[in-house]
């Protein structure tokens, strides 16, 4: 929705890369409701079901329930919304008002020293986790809450958050720390695997697998034993899910990206604003997806981290 953000995340947008000074893109340069919807129309078109809407922070965008809207008149589409949760107290219920299903909200830590060193804003835990009451409050449901853990910097949280969230309905995932674009320091070392966040979690409470919810699904799925609820843990740096990934992403300057980790993505803004007709349209977006042979994560190695690839704020999560 749009490459600006309220906080600077260091494994995202640090501030010494995302300062005062940063040219964020102009108004002219990112795409317009309308035109998202069309694409997206188009897409679904296709076999989509799925819609995800993130940013930077999406809930800057103004007048995001009138795109809400706007896409939830798409036959059959599902969709939600990833939001670090900072402005979602106020706007969970006109987001469901405008047809939004189900919400995730970015949370790293529940203690404010934590949080605040990693967002590198001032915003509190307790501002996010009203946002996330009144996404329930919404009937936004499930709620989940995504957690990126970094070794030496949050490894605490995953014990706490899970305390927090069990028994709540919010459905709770860790995230292994990745090397999305080129700014944010990543090192092998700093990452804590989904395997040891297990073992952390499966040394507190009973846990067993439960099938995934659909076929390329990121997420390996637990279920407390007890009936608390369930965690998810996203591996894609130690156990790489390329071979399943499912994903296409539509750029804020409008380009179709077909990896989290790509250098390059498809220009379908220009020929859009060009009046290029659906059919025209579609091929493009087929023909780029039919080429995509994306294994970034598979053949991760010194020499493929030199590698340009887009930062996250510009396509999402």
């Amino acid at each position: 929705m749009t490459d600006r953000c309220n906080f600077r995340c260091t494994y995202c947008m640090p501030r010494e890369i995302f300062g005062p000074d940063h040219a964020f893109l102009p108004r002219p340069e990112v795409l317009t409701f309308e035109e998202i919807t069309r694409v997206a129309r188009l897409i679904c078109g296709l076999g989509v079901h799925k819609i995800r809407l993130t940013g930077g922070e999406p809930l800057l965008r103004k007048q995001i329930e009138r795109l809400v809207s706007q896409l939830a008149a798409i036959p059959g589409v599902d969709m939600t919304l990833t939001t670090n949760g900072a402005l979602l107290a106020r706007k969970a219920q006109a987001l469901r008002d405008a047809g939004l299903q189900r919400i995730t909200v970015s949370l790293d830590a529940l203690d404010d020293p934590t949080f605040k060193r990693m967002n590198d804003a001032d915003y509190s835990v307790a501002q996010v986790l009203e946002g996330i009451d009144a996404a329930l409050q919404a009937g936004l449901a499930p709620v989940k809450v995504n957690a990126v853990i970094q070794r030496h910097v949050n490894e605490h949280a995953v014990l706490a958050l899970a305390r927090h969230f069990r028994g709540t309905g919010v459905i709770l995932r860790f995230i292994e720390f990745m090397d999305v674009g080129a700014t944010n320091g990543w090192r092998m070392e700093d990452v804590v695997s989904a395997r040891e966040m297990l073992q952390q979690l499966q040394s507190h409470w009973a846990l067993d697998p439960v099938d995934p919810n659909y076929a390329g699904e990121v997420a390996t799925r637990y279920r407390f034993r007890d009936g608390a609820g369930e965690i998810g843990l996203i591996s894609s740096v130690t156990q790489p899910f390329c071979r399943s990934c499912s994903r296409l992403r539509l750029s804020t300057d409008g380009h179709l990206y077909t990896c989290l980790f790509a250098g390059t993505g498809q220009d379908i803004k220009t020929p859009l604003r060009a009046g290029m007709d659906d059919d025209a349209l579609m091929q493009i977006v087929v023909r780029h997806w039919q080429q995509r042979n994306d294994r970034y994560s598979e053949t991760r190695s010194e020499a493929t981290q030199t590698l340009r690839r887009v930062e996250m704020s510009y396509i999402g999560g």
